[in-house]
């Protein structure tokens, strides 16, 4: 089962980005690098609830 989630810049705290995510191969808050176009950088993004 796949769930949503929200990805957020730990920079600037904005969320930038929905997402879904597999609960069983992945049960830990997923950490990505992506671009937050407030930033204007690629920066770390976690997920949020």
């Amino acid at each position: 089962m796949r769930i949503k989630i929200t990805m957020a810049c730990t920079e600037c705290q904005q969320r930038n980005y929905n997402l879904t995510k597999n609960k069983q191969l992945h049960p830990d808050r997923m950490e990505t690098k992506k671009y937050c176009r407030f930033c204007r950088k690629h920066t770390l993004h976690k997920e949020t609830k």
